[in-house]
């Protein structure tokens, strides 16, 4: 957008009656009150001052979707909503709903593109049928529900290059007016953040034609723009959805980080208002009054065919309660007073023209700037340009100032009547103690994440462990491994993982007072977490299903399943802990028990039995146990320089090549250089971290190599657009 000139924001203080949101105002919002051309040209030759903020767009124009204008050009605009999955193959209101919602956006200006958060199948497959300027954008965080995580989506959308970024929820419609005031907040000269709260409107009966740029009655007329708010105003009802809008520039949204909620369930939109509003870092605009956005809870032709799905809600109060415990503990939305903010301005409108009204000051602001071209500053006037600053408000005074000031009390009176407040529409119970928990079994989390060979990845952590862990995570993530699943040892990582949306089980029968930086190789603490790993495996193999048994410090440069189902039945697939790059790598004590692949049939579950017996009964980890157990006591079982029959059950178990899994100390692969490289050179698909003493050290050493996938700042995975950078304590 061109800019030639600096204006400035004309305030009127004092007496006025009331400073709210309006009747007057939402009927001016939605009926769109045209301004007399006649009227206007007056004040744009009295005034050239106020000129360029009072010549607003007209319906005409946003339908034809012009990129430029008298007034200057268009900011680019990206809208990010993340959709329900839906039912492809039958009639579906939620996909009626948000298809109507998207073409609404789309409507709105060419420069408008959209991002769709998701995963499922159905929004990849409803994203194409919309055109190019609509994508989907899977790299986020999701839950192993496939709930998107609100931390990671607002992460994705301020590192947007467009101009403007908007949230909104997936199935909300958009009118243009939004337009003129995305258009006119970007013309500040400072930082800014807008958000606005939507209609519902039990039942819609139009239809959006010509690419957006008509809607239709039932009969199949036309409908004006002007009558198409008037049937909203008179239709609309509360909702709890919002819209949030901010422009790119050098400021963050707010101090602070910004908690792992889970989006669509409760609390989030609220909190982050609330910070913003908090760290006053940019200026905050209320436009609840000038954006027309509404919730059709019903469709015309949808009315009777189909019924939303409520089921599955009680199994998922968890998600909600993570939402409310991470409020309670982030921020100071629990601390906030009913009173309005005193930095939360409300923009309205009347009789066409914008007024930005601070209720807590009680203060009126209005734009003013040098010519039609301006860029607009809400920095206080000085005293030189005062003589003007006391003409425009004499000139208000004289003119129209008792239409302005019956418009405002109407506003006023609307919002009393409707004893609305966008910050205090949440009666919170901040009860931080309740513990988190989610209501699945072990039985029914392996149901959903067990792949189609019914295979599963599982971990087992500590709080000691959590970032490592999540590091581990990220990079599964990143793989597209869905099928993993956490068996958590103590309450700490078991609620951690909660909220981390994992899909984690906790042990009963794990030890108690585990060591925080005292459970490495060798230590007591070791030696007795080490034998719930074993014992989780039989259990996890007694219910149908294969196990990779794989450390959180194992890093994965690829996907090893494929490769590890290769072998067939009656296999154990474990790591060799040698050293030596030459000679037989099935020495004694060499079955390391960090990363073994094993199968669910009775051969491999007898043998497991055998190894958890005996490590039940040793006062060592269970490792050992694995080798004297399968291999024999100094390796008499041992087949070849990699291989060992246990006589019993007649397993074999197979030691994996080196350099595809290689160990910690194999080769000197983490004191390389760029450990990457040299382990893709080699064709590695693992890399354990290993064969190193102490959690501090490993864990510089891993974060120090690159091969770190996690920030545990911000409680985000890292990504290809991630711009911040991570630290952790080591």
């Amino acid at each position: 957008m061109a800019v030639v000139g600096k204006g400035r924001i004309g305030m009127t203080n004092g007496s006025l009656p009331r400073y709210s949101t309006s009747s007057c105002l939402r009927r001016n919002k939605l009926l769109g009150m045209p301004v007399l051309l006649a009227s206007f040209g007056w004040i744009c030759g009295f005034f050239l001052i106020t000129a360029s903020f009072y010549s607003l767009l007209d319906q005409k124009q946003h339908q034809q979707k012009l990129l430029c204008d008298n007034d200057g050009c268009f900011p680019s605009i990206t809208i990010y909503a993340a959709p329900r999955p839906f039912s492809a193959d039958k009639l579906d209101l939620v996909r009626a709903r948000q298809e109507l919602a998207v073409r609404s956006w789309l409507a709105l200006s060419p420069g408008v593109d959209v991002v769709l958060f998701g995963q499922h199948p159905s929004i990849i497959a409803f994203a194409g049928t919309l055109g190019s300027r609509v994508t989907v954008e899977s790299d986020i965080d999701f839950t192993f529900l496939g709930t998107p995580f609100f931390h990671s989506m607002v992460a994705r959308s301020q590192a947007s290059r467009s101009d403007i970024s908007m949230i909104i929820d997936s199935e909300t419609v958009l009118l243009a007016d939004i337009l003129t005031t995305l258009h006119h907040a970007y013309k500040l000269n400072h930082d800014w953040f807008l958000f606005s709260k939507s209609l519902d409107i039990s039942h819609f009966s139009f239809q959006l034609v010509d690419n957006g740029k008509q809607w239709l009655r039932k009969d199949g007329k036309k409908i004006k723009f002007e009558k198409l708010q008037e049937y909203l105003v008179q239709k609309q009802q509360q909702s709890e959805r919002f819209l949030m809008a901010w422009n790119t520039g050098d400021l963050p949204l707010h101090a602070g980080i910004l908690p792992p909620f889970l989006y669509g369930k409760g609390l989030h939109n609220e909190w982050l208002v609330n910070e913003v509003l908090s760290s006053d870092l940019r200026l905050v605009f209320d436009a609840t009054e000038v954006v027309s956005s509404f919730y059709p809870e019903m469709l015309g032709q949808w009315s009777h065919k189909y019924l939303p799905h409520a089921g599955g809600v009680a199994e998922r109060n968890w998600e909600y309660r993570g939402n409310h415990h991470l409020a309670a503990l982030y921020g100071t939305f629990f601390l906030r007073q009913n009173n309005t903010p005193s930095n939360l301005i409300k923009l309205v409108k009347c009789f066409g023209q914008y007024y930005f009204i601070n209720q807590a000051k009680k203060t009126v602001y209005f734009l003013q700037g040098p010519n039609r071209h301006a860029s607009y500053s809400l920095e206080p006037v000085s005293s030189r340009e005062q003589e003007t600053l006391q003409l425009s408000t004499r000139f208000l005074h004289f003119w129209k100032e008792k239409k302005w000031k019956t418009c405002l009390e109407d506003i006023n009176s609307l919002d009393k009547e409707r004893k609305y407040s966008l910050l205090t529409s949440y009666k919170v119970s901040f009860e931080v103690s309740v513990p988190l928990s989610i209501t699945f079994s072990l039985e029914s989390l392996l149901q959903m994440i067990a792949d189609e060979d019914k295979s599963v990845v599982l971990a087992v952590a500590g709080d000691s462990y959590r970032d490592m862990l999540m590091s581990w995570v990220c990079r599964l993530r990143l793989l597209a491994v869905h099928n993993f699943i956490v068996c958590a040892l103590d309450s700490e990582i078991y609620h951690f993982s909660v909220l981390q949306g994992l899909p984690v089980f906790k042990d009963p029968l794990a030890p108690s007072n585990i060591s925080f930086n005292n459970c490495h190789f060798g230590t007591e603490c070791f030696q007795r977490v080490t034998k719930v790993k074993s014992r989780i495996v039989l259990q996890i193999l007694k219910l149908g299903y294969n196990v990779l048994m794989s450390d959180v410090d194992v890093y994965w440069f690829d996907n090893p399943l494929p490769f590890l189902l290769s072998f067939g039945p009656a296999a154990l697939l474990a790591q060799s802990d040698e050293y030596n790059e030459t000679g037989p790598i099935n020495l004694p004590r060499r079955l390391n028990s960090g990363f073994y692949f094993a199968r669910s049939d009775l051969t491999t579950i007898a043998a497991m039995e055998m190894v958890v017996r005996h490590a039940s009964s040793s006062v060592l980890s269970e490792q050992p146990s694995f080798y004297d157990v399968l291999c024999g006591e100094g390796g008499v079982n041992r087949v070849g320089d990699d291989q060992c029959r246990e006589p019993t059950t007649n397993l074999t178990v197979f030691f994996l090549d080196r350099n595809f899994f290689p160990n910690g100390a194999y080769k000197g692969l983490w004191e390389k250089p760029d450990v990457r490289s040299a382990c893709m050179k080699l064709g590695c698909l693992i890399l354990h971290n290993n064969w190193i003493s102490g959690r501090k050290k490993k864990l510089e050493r891993q974060v120090l190599s690159g091969l770190w996938d996690y920030d545990p700042s911000s409680r985000l995975c890292l990504r290809s657009w991630h711009r911040t950078k991570f630290m952790t304590n080591f």
